[in-house]
């Protein structure tokens, strides 16, 4: 027997409706995160996307693992699940999978993104849904793409393409269970970002990933910066990058778990330097509306070697009496803070190796050398990458 298209359609919508109401059921307000899952995008033979010199299996692994240790490290009663633990290819189905079999309370999926453009910058963060706009349907159209290095695809899947029109009733049935609760932890992520991490805020967008369509969770997915930006790979590509990223998204998850667990939230096990550090969301920021922007102004991507000499939570003037013994003094706020003070800005390294003797000739024996790119202290090896690629 053949069935008719809007048979098909029919047979979709029934299946998917009862699924949702039955989601619905097992979903109840106010039981607590016991249980997360932190899924470290692609892995193995799928590297993901690149810049100069980052991969964004290894972006997100790190990040992945960093997140899940303080969470084991602040609260001890939550069960961490990854995904992957190291460098190995786990089929997007096979994700979602061990999400649900772990019981979890909340999904979340570690991405970096990329774009034709080297302007495009900034964090953003998904929750299932529609392809509002050809930028969202282009990002998941690209993370989707994994399913090129699996078998047994129309198995896993059943068939299901997320671009057809059954794909969009799916969608739109499926993001009902956990849309508000995917909202909600989604717009405190993007809060972090901007106010921890100190990143362009893009956004919380939806789009239909095959990574967070059979997860029975409130589920998001990351897209932590673009390895196609300099200052962005820069950032990611630094051991500072993973670490305020990974502490954005746990504090998100620590503003989630209190918001959900109410009364029955008891705090930190041990006190974490940053919780209470800087502005706090409110129930309204938690609760973002989702948005499909343009691309961001483009940011100077200026790169440049240069000679910290100093750091410090107090801000001097650059022209300070105290510095009047340097050249080309400039400050360089950092997002934990600090203050980093330096010394000159070089397009060649040898010229900056020769600032580097020149203050250590005058007494600041612990200067070094560090390398900027669009002005946030990068690693010199993203700076030498950035420099070649201008020449």
């Amino acid at each position: 027997m053949h069935l008719r298209k809007t048979d098909k359609f029919g047979l979709i919508k029934d299946f998917f409706l009862a699924l949702t109401i039955y989601l619905l059921a097992f979903t109840v307000e106010g039981q607590g995160v016991r249980t997360v899952v932190i899924d470290a995008g692609h892995g193995g033979k799928d590297p993901g996307c690149h810049g100069s010199f980052i991969k964004e299996k290894e972006v997100c692994l790190k990040v992945a693992l960093a997140l899940g240790k303080q969470i084991n490290e602040y609260y001890p009663e939550v069960k961490v699940v990854y995904t992957r633990q190291r460098d190995e290819f786990i089929e997007l189905y096979r994700r979602a999978q061990i999400a649900n079999e772990a019981h979890a309370d909340l999904f979340i999926c570690i991405h970096v993104n990329s774009a034709g453009s080297a302007s495009a910058h900034g964090a953003e963060t998904y929750v299932l849904g529609l392809h509002r706009t050809e930028d969202n349907l282009r990002v998941a159209k690209r993370e989707n793409a994994s399913v090129g290095f699996e078998t047994d695809v129309k198995k896993n899947y059943e068939g299901f393409d997320p671009n057809s029109d059954e794909g969009n009733i799916i969608f739109s049935m499926f993001q009902s269970a956990y849309l508000n609760q995917s909202l909600e932890f989604a717009g405190l992520v993007q809060h972090r970002f901007e106010h921890h991490a100190k990143r362009h805020n893009r956004g919380v967008r939806q789009a239909g990933f095959l990574v967070l369509v059979k997860t029975a969770m409130p589920s998001v997915l990351i897209e932590t910066g673009f390895a196609t930006h300099p200052g962005d790979e820069a950032f990611l590509g630094s051991a500072e990058g993973v670490r305020l990223m990974s502490e954005s998204i746990f504090l998100a998850f620590a503003d989630y778990k209190k918001s959900n667990e109410g009364k029955a939230y008891s705090g930190l096990e041990k006190p974490h330097p940053f919780l209470n550090h800087g502005t706090r969301p409110s129930k309204e920021h938690s609760k973002p509306t989702v948005v499909n922007t343009a691309e961001p102004t483009q940011e100077s991507e200026r790169a440049y070697f240069s000679v910290q000499f100093l750091s410090s939570k107090t801000k001097f003037s650059d022209s300070d009496a105290r510095f009047s013994s340097l050249e080309q003094v400039h400050s360089l706020p950092r997002p934990d803070g600090w203050i980093a003070y330096l010394s000159g800005q070089f397009m060649e390294e040898a010229q900056a190796k020769a600032r580097l003797n020149e203050l250590k000739s005058k007494g600041y024996s612990d200067a070094f050398l560090v390398g900027v790119i669009a002005g946030v202290k990068s690693s010199l090896d993203a700076v030498r990458a950035t420099l070649k690629k201008k020449k």
